[in-house]
């Protein structure tokens, strides 16, 4: 096939990318969500599943195959922005070692097409600068400040930009939790250690053991569990609450100062 056929076809399908150009062979999760259509995609998954890895393919082809893009990753901070933006790194090097940039550094780069990539610390003060974005990644987004998912949305008003939220679950709060149990804008794809195939049983065996069932749980089951510092289970408070019982409401007149004439 010629060289402008191939990429042509890479520049339609990210999956022919990843295998033509990358040499990365996705599982049939990373496929779904590298050909997603969707603007808004939650990923529930287990360590080491590569989610990452799948959301790094998606940030290069972005860059590399819609000129002008600006594609930003955040998580909870600095450090942690800049190891999936050498996900990115390493895979814009494998794509052409000799690319030529117009900016490289490690928090960013920008291609001579004018895309860019850059990755954010997790702070809400210090993200509001960018505008009209093709695609937000936000990762171990279950651990990520609410207030800094709040910065990052209004910035896909006009671009309509993609926005993925990518963690392992940490309890039942915050806004990653929030959109899996009751965000009906989302896409959502759930991969626990038991479907990676590159993740072997004995190896889950053992952490089961050694983590105990709260944390294997949660980093490899993809579970949303209750804190171990809660009082009550949430299943429990659920249950408390009828919609059959009608709240008690005492008018404000007849509200008494408990200790005599206040004005007193």
């Amino acid at each position: 096939m010629g060289s402008l056929a191939l990429d042509l076809r890479c520049a339609l399908d990210p999956v022919t990318f990843a295998r033509e150009k990358l040499d990365f062979e996705p599982d049939e999760w990373q496929a779904g969500l590298l050909r997603s259509t969707d603007t808004r995609s939650l990923l529930n998954c287990s360590r080491q599943s590569g989610k990452s890895t799948t959301t790094a393919i998606l940030a290069l082809h972005t860059a590399y195959y819609v000129p002008g893009s600006l594609v930003l990753l955040g998580s909870p901070s600095f450090r942690q922005s800049g190891e999936l933006f050498a996900k990115v790194t390493d895979f814009r090097k494998r794509l052409d070692p000799d690319l030529r940039l117009e900016e490289d550094n490690k928090t960013s780069f920008e291609l001579k097409t004018g895309s860019r990539v850059v990755c954010l610390p997790g702070s809400a003060d210090t993200v509001r600068g960018f505008s009209a974005p093709d695609l937000i990644i936000e990762d171990e987004a279950a651990f990520v400040d609410d207030a800094f998912n709040r910065a990052v949305r209004p910035m896909l008003a006009v671009s309509q930009g993609r926005l993925i939220l990518m963690s392992t679950p940490n309890g039942k709060r915050g806004h990653f939790f929030e959109a899996w149990d009751a965000g009906n804008e989302w896409s959502r794809t759930k991969v626990s250690a038991q479907d990676c195939p590159r993740i072997t049983q004995a190896f889950l065996d053992s952490e089961r053991k050694a983590l105990g069932e709260y944390f294997y749980r949660q980093e490899y089951e993809c579970q949303f569990v209750d804190s171990a510092h809660q009082l009550f289970r949430s299943s429990d408070i659920e249950r408390a609450i009828s919609d059959e019982v009608k709240p008690l409401f005492l008018p404000t007149n007849e509200v008494k100062p408990l200790f005599g004439d206040q004005a007193a």
